[in-house]
């Protein structure tokens, strides 16, 4: 029988885990079972592989430190990968013993969510072990403390050796009827290639830079291709302008501004030329036009009284 453990604590000098572990290891060699341990922390890179060495493996001992917040990143990771890369089918027949050990606060909840995930990923939780542990001293002394983890351990190694039956959890109810694990319709053998891929990160540098290089390659192709709509933007810009300004006060549109679909040039009885072009003249003559009060005699325009009065001053003329 064998039995991986993987450990997803930061590996320090102190770490209660640690001796936890080495206290299960020493019962598991006594009672003739092979086991393995892999250090996350040293294996950071390639933990998307991991869940392919579940395939030897009669059983798992997920172990952790609770060191302010939570089982840790590496951990986590490790699930992550486990649902993304992991043999389902090998999962759900595999016994896992969760070990969570605290110098804070949080190792109940930390042992917890160990089994709460390998049961989603439709694993079979054993009966774990966790304990908060103040200084380490008391725990290397303290005789007690060892029996318990000695006898945690032979229960771990009864239930993967017996394929003990387990009652149905919640989990697995809602995994199998609401929550369903995703499904990427790769076969073991690809989910496995992809692993060593995302894990490989000389091939995840060189997938970046060439996706680099095609986007510059595209960006300056767009560059230099020729811009067709610049002058039917423009034309419409113009037009907008033209639009906004030719409009009087009592909203009615000048003629200079709509002929000709306000572009084409115009000339006036004094052999002025207007534009469609906003421009404060254009804009006065606009507004005498409206008015209707443009000279008989060919001159500027002028406003309504003016005409008016050289009406009234030519009749005294004829009258003398």
């Amino acid at each position: 029988m064998k039995i991986n453990i993987y450990y997803g604590g930061r590996g320090l000098f102190d770490d209660p885990t640690l001796f936890v572990l080495n206290l299960m290891e020493k019962v598991f060699r006594e009672l003739g079972v092979t086991t393995e341990r892999f250090n996350l922390y040293e294996m950071k890179n390639r933990i998307s592989t991991l869940p392919q060495s579940l395939k030897e493996a009669d059983g798992i001992i997920l172990a952790s430190t609770v060191e302010w917040f939570g089982v840790g990143g590496y951990m986590q990771q490790f699930l992550d990968a486990c649902y993304l890369y992991g043999d389902k089918e090998k999962i759900a027949r595999t016994y896992m013993c969760p070990v969570v050990m605290s110098t804070t606060y949080g190792e109940r909840e930390g042992k917890l969510h160990l089994s709460s995930a390998w049961e989603i990923l439709g694993g079979l939780p054993c009966s774990g072990l966790c304990g908060y542990i103040a200084d380490m001293a008391d725990l290397e002394m303290n005789k007690a403390y060892h029996r318990i983890i000695e006898k945690k351990a032979e229960d771990a190694y009864r239930t993967i050796s017996r394929h003990a039956a387990m009652l149905p959890a919640s989990n697995q109810a809602v995994r199998q009827k609401i929550a369903q694990v995703r499904n990427f319709r790769y076969t073991p053998q690809e989910n496995e290639q992809i692993a060593q891929y995302a894990s490989d990160q000389e091939y995840v540098e060189a997938q970046k830079a060439d996706i680099q290089e095609l986007t510059s390659m595209f960006r300056g192709m767009m560059k230099e291709a020729p811009q067709e709509s610049d002058h039917a933007g423009y034309e419409q810009s113009r037009w907008n302008s033209v639009s906004g300004d030719d409009f009087s006060a009592d909203g009615r549109a000048s003629a200079a501004g709509m002929s000709g679909a306000g572009f084409s040039d115009m000339s006036q009885p004094d052999g002025r030329t207007r534009t469609a072009g906003a421009s404060a003249g254009r804009q006065t003559d606009t507004a005498a036009n409206l008015r209707g009060a443009y000279s008989p005699y060919g001159e500027r325009p002028v406003d309504g009284e003016a005409v008016a009065g050289r009406a009234g001053n030519g009749k005294a003329a004829e009258s003398r």
